[in-house]
């Protein structure tokens, strides 16, 4: 009887044991799949270099096409198996632990900050090596990168800290609908396909114009919140805040606009819902009067 027992409870310990084995499977590949989302969209990026061409062209082009085509073209578009981040990281480390602190290393300090490393984190990275590389070479380091991340005291930093709470990308700066907003806003078309969409990601005050979604039948957006926090307003009718997750239905042929909160990031998806003889009418802008009532009431 107590041989059974034991046989039962060794059984049932094995089986406890499978099961917490696989819940940690799981968990250790949701948090390697989530770390791959929250990276900024870059992967799979072809890298296009000019500069060894343009310099040393007619001087050494085997040089050139080696620096160009294989390195860039090759090396540094295997970006699906070392992210463009991490290349940079190694990049920089390398070359100021050799003491390059010339224009090579300015332009990937400069490649560095294009592929998101911030002025927080290339000032721990420089500081890290200097224990290993030297203390002189980490000061020659630092004079570059004061330049390079000059204007990113507090905004750059901001915006890539922000990138890190959602997993669309940030994208590109909205400069075709620039005009249309006040502040700074970005565009990233998330689907060409099927339902097209694209996350539009605005920087704390920025706020489209008033607009209406012009439509004979039909047409009108849709908004969800994906970060951060904004606001929604139509015409006469109170402010609503947007919260990620929250769903705006906008209907066609109504004056309204929306962008971030004051003090916060916002990103939000867009759908354009489908119509006959759709048009956007762009108007007025948000007066900073009507904006600035609206963390008060």
């Amino acid at each position: 009887m107590s041989s059974a027992v034991e046989k039962y409870i060794v059984v049932k310990m094995k089986g406890i044991t499978i099961i917490l084995l696989v819940i940690s499977a799981m968990t250790s590949n949701f948090i390697m799949a989530q770390q791959k989302i929250d990276e900024p969209s870059i992967r799979g990026t072809k890298v296009t270099q000019t500069a060894g061409r343009k310099q040393l062209g007619n001087f050494a082009p085997e040089f050139a096409r080696l620096n160009d085509d294989v390195l860039f073209g090759e090396v540094w578009s295997r970006n699906d198996l070392l992210s463009l981040r991490d290349r940079s990281l190694v990049t920089v480390t390398s070359l100021i632990s050799q003491g390059i602190t010339d224009s090579s290393l300015t332009y990937h300090l400069q490649e560095a900050k294009k592929n998101g490393i911030t002025r927080i984190e290339i000032s721990e990275i420089i500081t890290h090596i200097a224990f290993y590389a030297g203390w002189p070479k980490a000061w020659g380091a630092f004079n570059l990168a004061k330049n390079v991340w000059n204007d990113d005291i507090a905004g750059e930093s901001a915006k890539a800290a922000f990138q890190r709470e959602m997993i669309f990308p940030i994208g590109e700066p909205n400069t075709g609908y620039a005009k249309y907003f006040t502040g700074n806003s970005y565009l990233a078309q998330i689907s060409d396909v099927q339902i097209p969409f694209a996350n539009v990601t605005f920087e704390p005050g920025c706020r489209n114009n008033w607009h209406i979604h012009k439509a004979a039948n039909g047409g009108g957006q849709m908004l969800v919140g994906v970060a951060g926090r904004g606001w929604y307003q139509e015409e006469g009718k109170p402010a609503v805040e947007i919260l990620p997750g929250t769903v705006i239905h906008i209907p066609a042929n109504v004056k309204h606009w929306h962008g971030a909160a004051k003090d916060s990031w916002f990103a939000h998806l867009a759908f354009s819902v489908p119509g006959e003889k759709t048009e956007n009418i762009w108007l007025e802008p948000v007066s900073d009067e009507e904006y600035d009532k609206l963390d008060v009431e």
